[in-house]
Formats: C-alpha cells, sequence, structure tokens
C-alpha cells in the first residue's frame, strides 16, 4: 500500500490538508476493510514497515479529522467500539491471534505524519520473537519476523470480549482463510 495522495480529498469538508489519514480511498481498498457512519477500519500497512512482521495490522481512522480520542464525539466513540469488536472478529477468524496490541496515535512530536488521531489494532502471537517488547517492537523491528508469518494461532484472543457478527456487508475481504 502507499499512503493516500494530500492532493486528493475524499472527505474535503471534514479534512485537514497534508494529513494522510483524511483520504480514506486507499484505506477503503486494504485487505480488510469495516465501515461505519463515523469511522473505518483497514487491515493495511504502513509501506515503510518491515514486509511480513505480524500481518494483520490495522488501523481504526475516524472519518472526522480530530487531533486525539479526547476529542471524539460520543457517537465516535460508540462508533469505534463496534468497529473493534467487528476488526477483531474479522482477525479472529482469519489469524486466530492470541491476543492483540491496542495503541492509539495522537501526540504530534512522534514523527507521525498527521495529527489525526487513529487507533492500530496489531494482532499478537505466541511465537513472535519479541513478543513481550511492546507494540513498536511488533510492526517496526524485522527481528519480530514469526518463523511463519501465515501460521495461524492458538485463538486464544476469541475469548475476549462479547462475540461480534461480522455480516460479509460489513467486510470487504480480499483474504482467504486456509
Amino acid at each position: 500500500m502507499t499512503w493516500p495522495s494530500r492532493r486528493s480529498r475524499e472527505n474535503a469538508d471534514i479534512t485537514e490538508n497534508d494529513c494522510v489519514f483524511c483520504d480514506l480511498t486507499q484505506f477503503r481498498a486494504a485487505e480488510v476493510c469495516i465501515e461505519n457512519a463515523f469511522c473505518l477500519y483497514a487491515s493495511t500497512r504502513d509501506p515503510r514497515d518491515p514486509v511480513d512482521v505480524l500481518p494483520g495490522c490495522g488501523v481504526i481512522i475516524p472519518i472526522a479529522h480530530r487531533p486525539s480520542p479526547f476529542d471524539f464525539t460520543p457517537e465516535e466513540w460508540a462508533a469505534t467500539h463496534d468497529l473493534l469488536v467487528k476488526a477483531k472478529a474479522a482477525q479472529d477468524e482469519r489469524l486466530a491471534p492470541d491476543g492483540y496490541t491496542l495503541i492509539w496515535n495522537c501526540f504530534p512530536d512522534i514523527g507521525q505524519p498527521a495529527l489525526h488521531a487513529h487507533l492500530h489494532v496489531i494482532p499478537r502471537f505466541d511465537d513472535e520473537p519479541l513478543a513481550d517488547q511492546g507494540g513498536r517492537s511488533a510492526i517496526k523491528v524485522p527481528e519480530n519476523r514469526r518463523p511463519d508469518p501465515s501460521r495461524r494461532g492458538s485463538g486464544r484472543a476469541q475469548s475476549f470480549g462479547p462475540r461480534a457478527v461480522v455480516s460479509s456487508g460489513d467486510v470487504r475481504s480480499e483474504a482467504h482463510v486456509s
């Protein structure tokens, strides 16, 4: 995936200039994409990250430009929760992870391309070499490559939270579970 062009603005009325998260076009083309009226989940990666380090990582992005989750409306919070539960259900089915790491990015000085809150949803697996070293190592460090990145986990994470039903109308996916 390449990051969306900063010139095209699909949501021009609710975006900020130069924000890579405001144009949702390429996020909608992700391997798994689930969307509601307030936010979008895309199972996609920053192209600068090492290949095959924790496939299945994704982000939940509010459609309206919000600098942090502290700026969300009550409806956006509810919609984010709804999407998180559906994203988990989709990844539980696809990858059967052993757990998840959830990370909000809303701090301007950490090298993010724009101030637009987004929640990283990172499936985690027992066989990750750096499983106990936090979220950044999960996706940014090549040494965290699993012995077989396509191998399903134990599915232990399926015990977390309510069981969500994700209909085919909710998810656009081109991935196939074997």
